[in-house]
């Protein structure tokens, strides 16, 4: 692919960034050559086929280069949260086992706990001179005398493991997802058949590479089709960011998570005149997956005749496995229909399964893990589904299904949904109540809304503009009475809601590096407040409060 595309498109940029003020960009003549040296230089080094070379970093340009060298040389890259803690870096890539490492700057190479015991640390920024002398930068690494040329990879096999990804942790421990060169090249060839991508297409990327949905499904949609890949700088994190990127891109396409499409909802409910220039007439399709879109931020599209195409899969299926044709007309939930060559089926408990060019080989040192993740060929997703005549319904995850003391079944997820969207200030939402009498909300406001919305906002009909969390937890007793009443099945409605004054943070394990609660986690930091809520504690209000436990009407 990568020979092939810089043969057609040579001096065309493939991949751009801003650095410092200026713009900087790579076309594929000049990453062959860059990746052609880097293949060499490893070489000499001892990097074989199948060894692995984990990554600590950030998106950007020498991540792109030197993941791309590895794979296609045989070699296995391992891209790891930069945003994760000292500790957990370490045992993620200590457990990975890898040859060499890369780190992005000091920073990366710091939660190294023993930096020596590794032949070849590859540093993108230059270290302190303190670092050992296992270390190079990658100019060091790859001098301009190193030979150039073709991209060798003749050797290689598409069903070889080429990337290896954890899993976000949701519910525990990341596991080690090994995935081929034909699991990852099997989806921007299925899906030539929904859209039409190509050179003049641009994408605005901050989704993270160590992450299936920007790492792979995003970045090869691009690069197979010989689109312009350009970063966005501000990683999805600073609106201002996002739109001078929004701005100097012009995105003919555009994927994303929903948090950032109600972001910009927002910003154009109190910036009117920022919808010509999101909304511009270039700007082809946008792409949503990891959660529901919510109804008015699709009607916002659907407004402006942009398409809002959604779609479903794991890090296991590399990613994809359905998408939604925009035409037609669907329920919440609906993910649509598989892709070509993805096959899926039901168990008899509804889980969905898989089978086809894109399911992984296994976990890596986990064969517990991966003989019970295949049954009789499929893959076993842990997701609990239905069929439609939309396609695909989503229904929750397996493992968020419980039962109460009376027997009865709750699906933890949709009472989730509906809490947030009766509510445009929580940020997360999390039920629990396995054995009881009772689910039980608990919830943590999005304190950066406190204040901003806009009058006339459709966003939370009804509710004025909270501007602190007291006034939050007032508002939140009507707004869950009235969605208690709208609950037809009277056990599904929660008794209680504890409003938590607290953010919740990656580097505690609350949170997965795509910014999704850990159930098991939260549970376990809260476990004496629920018990308090569940026993019939008093009703806590103050601002010296840092729980707000919120009694509510069942009848």
């Amino acid at each position: 692919m990568l020979n092939g595309n810089a043969e057609r498109f040579g001096d065309r940029p493939m991949y751009e960034e801003c650095r410092d003020g200026e713009l900087v960009r790579l076309s594929w003549t000049e990453l062959r050559q860059t990746i052609a040296k880097l293949q060499h230089a490893l070489a000499e080094r001892g990097l074989g086929a199948g060894d692995r070379v984990a990554i600590l970093s950030p998106n950007r340009m020498e991540m792109l280069e030197l993941e791309l060298a590895i794979m296609a040389m045989g070699a296995v890259a391992v891209p790891i949260f930069a945003g994760y803690g000292p500790e957990q870096a370490h045992e993620l890539v200590e457990f990975c086992e890898p040859r060499f490492v890369a780190v992005a700057d000091a920073q990366q190479y710091g939660k190294l706990q023993a930096p020596g015991r590794y032949p070849l640390i590859v540093s993108f920024d230059p270290l302190a001179p303190g670092a050992g002398g296992n270390t190079l930068t990658l100019a060091d690494l790859m001098p301009a005398s190193a030979p150039g040329g073709a991209i060798q990879s003749e050797a290689v096999e598409g069903g070889s493991v080429c990337l290896m990804m954890y899993t976000s942790g949701t519910m525990g421990t990341p596991k080690l997802v090994q995935l081929t060169h034909a699991n990852i090249l099997s989806q921007p060839a299925a899906l030539r058949s929904v859209w039409r991508l190509g050179p003049d297409d641009r994408f605005l990327s901050y989704l993270p590479w160590h992450h299936s949905f920007g790492g792979i499904f995003e970045k090869y949609a691009a690069l197979y089709n010989g689109a312009l890949l350009s970063l966005e700088h501000g990683y999805g994190r600073r609106l201002p960011a996002l739109l001078e990127n929004w701005r100097r891109v012009n995105p003919t396409v555009f994927f994303s998570v929903p948090r950032i499409y109600q972001q910009l909802q927002t910003l154009i409910l109190q910036e009117p005149a920022l919808e010509r220039e999101i909304f511009h007439d270039q700007l082809r399709f946008v792409f949503t997956a990891a959660a529901p879109l919510p109804q008015p931020v699709a009607e916002m599209f659907a407004r402006r005749h942009i398409p809002v195409y959604e779609g479903w899969g794991l890090t296991e299926t590399s990613p994809c496995c359905t998408v939604t044709d925009p035409a037609v007309p669907r329920s919440r939930g609906v993910v649509g229909r598989p892709i070509p060559g993805v096959t899926l089926g039901l168990d008899e408990s509804g889980e969905i399964l898989v089978r086809g060019p894109n399911v992984m080989r296994g976990y890596f040192r986990n064969p517990e893990a991966t003989q019970q993740a295949f049954r009789d060929g499929w893959f076993a997703t842990g997701d609990i589904g239905e069929f439609t005549d939309a396609g695909l319904r989503l229904i929750s995850r397996k493992d968020r299904i419980f039962k109460l003391s009376n027997g009865e079944k709750i699906v933890a997820t949709e009472i989730e949904r509906l809490t947030a969207e009766c509510c445009s200030f929580l940020a997360h939402v999390f039920v629990t109540g396995s054995g009881r009498d009772a689910p039980l909300l608990l919830l943590f406001p999005n304190k950066s809304l406190f204040g901003s919305q806009p009058e006339g906002s459709d966003l939370t009909p009804g509710c004025t503009c909270p501007r602190g969390i007291d006034e939050l937890a007032q508002c939140l007793r009507r707004c869950l009475n009235e969605l208690n009443g709208k609950i037809g099945a009277r056990y599904m409605r929660p008794h209680a809601a504890l409003l938590a004054d607290y953010q919740l943070t990656v580097e505690k394990g609350e949170l997965t590096p795509t910014l999704k609660l850990a159930p098991h986690k939260v549970a376990e930091i809260f476990q004496d407040r629920i018990e308090q809520a569940y026993v019939g504690g008093e009703e806590e209000e103050g601002a010296e409060q840092d729980v707000y436990i919120l009694r509510l009407e069942t009848e």
